[in-house]
């Protein structure tokens, strides 16, 4: 038993100080490989800065996402965006325009994809703070249409 005590104490250590993996990736996620990633695959439709206007945007209806509206991406929760990314927007009750990647992309790079998407985000995705105030949701949360 005495064994057993320093082992229970530094799981409750690492739990209470948030170093714990959280579900989904146990590796890190690499934010430069999710940016080629983007680049490669993402980027003819939601454009190379994320704004949801690259070079097949104009004729795909509905538009695609635009990444860097923070008002709406801070509000969904990593999960949802890999299942997007990986299953594809149907999955969610999105557009069946938006393919999913699963063939092409490996879990671990559609990680990365989350983390870069995260950094397009204005005002910028804060994890901590969207959990502690119950605002991460993995249903998309009403966002302001574009205006015409």
């Amino acid at each position: 038993m005495k064994t057993l005590a320093p082992v229970l104490s530094l799981a409750a250590a690492l739990i209470l100080n948030g170093t714990v993996a959280t579900l989904g990736s146990a590796e890190p996620s690499d934010v430069a490989a999710g940016k080629t990633t983007y680049g490669q695959m993402c980027a003819m439709c939601h454009g190379e800065t994320g704004k949801g206007d690259g070079p097949t945007a104009a004729v795909l209806n509905p538009k695609p996402r635009d990444h860097t509206n923070g008002g709406y991406m801070n509000g969904l929760k990593d999960d949802y965006l890999f299942k997007i990314i990986k299953e594809g927007g149907a999955s969610v009750g999105k557009s069946q325009l938006m393919p999913g990647w699963s063939t092409q992309v490996k879990d671990k790079g559609v990680w990365d994809l989350v983390a870069y998407i995260r950094t397009l985000a204005v005002p910028p995705y804060k994890p901590a703070a969207m959990e502690a105030a119950g605002k991460a949701t993995t249903k998309p949360i009403s966002a302001p249409q574009p205006k015409q």
